[in-house]
């Protein structure tokens, strides 16, 4: 009794095939099932999903491609360090939260982009790293 021998580039084609199809079912179930820590927390203690934006976490996804520990790739004088921002009069939170909102020059507008609540904890963010000279700590 012979056993039938699938060519390699057939065989490979159908691996391919299967694996893809194992992942889609795979992704398309895990992202239908909602997470069943989310009901879980006491009355009146926020879950992860609806805590408060975290200023860090904004900024390093929003501003950190340019503004890399409150440097600037774009334009070296326009940095987040302190001295930066009281030359060029943004050295308050809301002053922060007004050239994120509108930018300005090469600065592009995120008023369309994160929410107020957003924009005014990044811009807390800032200011806190600008008073420590951006140290990590």
């Amino acid at each position: 009794m012979k056993f039938f021998r699938l060519p390699s580039q057939l065989a490979a084609r159908c691996f391919a095939d299967t694996a893809r199809v194992a992942l889609t079912l795979f992704l398309t179930f895990f992202l239908s099932v909602k997470p069943a820590i989310s009901s879980s927390y006491p009355q009146g203690v926020a879950s992860p999903a609806t805590a408060a934006p975290n200023g860090a976490v904004i900024f390093e996804n929003n501003c950190a491609g340019c503004h890399v520990n409150g440097g600037n790739i774009m334009r070296r004088g326009k940095n987040l360090k302190l001295k930066a921002l009281q030359k060029n009069g943004v050295d308050s939170v809301e002053a922060i939260a007004q050239l994120v909102t509108h930018g300005k020059g090469l600065m592009s507008a995120y008023g369309d982009r994160l929410t107020a609540e957003e924009i005014a904890e990044v811009a807390k963010y800032v200011t806190e790293q600008a008073k420590q000279d951006w140290q990590q700590g």
